[in-house]
């Protein structure tokens, strides 16, 4: 009787991995388009430009809200719990600020991302696995987005604050998600071949 390991594949665990690239593809094609949209609308704090600034949070709500339902129970369902609640708040706080004008706004979105930068990155630990693609994107993201919140809330206190940094806050996060996306589908091809 043969003692090797089975070499078949796990089809809940690829069904998982296949969930979690859907969901990295289309929270970074979100973010992308976000910030193209963004990107001719941050001049003026109108009522397209605080819809807009609503929305991001939202997006990010949404997708920790699809994470959380596929995760078991465990530290990592609840960061991602937390993560969602905090961008639904966020996305109010947002809103409230858009009537003060640009330096209320980046206070709100610097502290989000400073506090969704760290869930992020303590998401992201949880899931280093190899099958997971050792989650690069989504730590270096997580780890850019901190810096960057806290650099939105130093320049909100400036004589010269700009909505148009959050233009590329959403490119550069939608470009990790991506990332991240591309090489869960690269390891599970890999994992494929393997066991095939």
């Amino acid at each position: 009787m043969s003692t090797q390991p089975s070499t078949r594949p796990d089809p809940a665990a690829e069904d998982g991995r296949s969930s979690l690239l859907r969901l990295y593809l289309g929270r970074g094609v979100l973010a992308l388009v976000w910030a193209l949209a963004f990107a001719g609308a941050h001049e003026h704090v109108d009522a397209l430009a605080v819809t807009l600034l609503v929305v991001y949070p939202l997006i990010d709500a949404v997708s920790s809200l699809i994470d959380h339902r596929a995760l078991p129970d465990g530290s990592e369902r609840r960061v991602t719990a937390f993560n969602g609640a905090l961008s639904t708040l966020a996305a109010i706080g947002v809103g409230i600020a858009g009537a003060g004008g640009v330096a209320p706004v980046l206070h709100v979105f610097g502290a989000w991302a400073v506090v969704s930068g760290a869930a992020q990155v303590a998401v992201a630990l949880r899931r280093r696995s190899p099958e997971l693609g050792k989650q690069w994107p989504m730590l270096i993201a997580g780890g850019l987005s901190f810096v960057v919140g806290v650099f939105y809330n130093i320049q909100a206190a400036g004589d010269n604050p700009s909505l148009s940094v959050l233009s590329v806050y959403a490119t550069g996060g939608g470009a990790f998600f991506v990332a991240q996306a591309v090489l869960l589908g690269w390891k599970t091809r890999q994992l494929r071949v393997k066991t095939a």
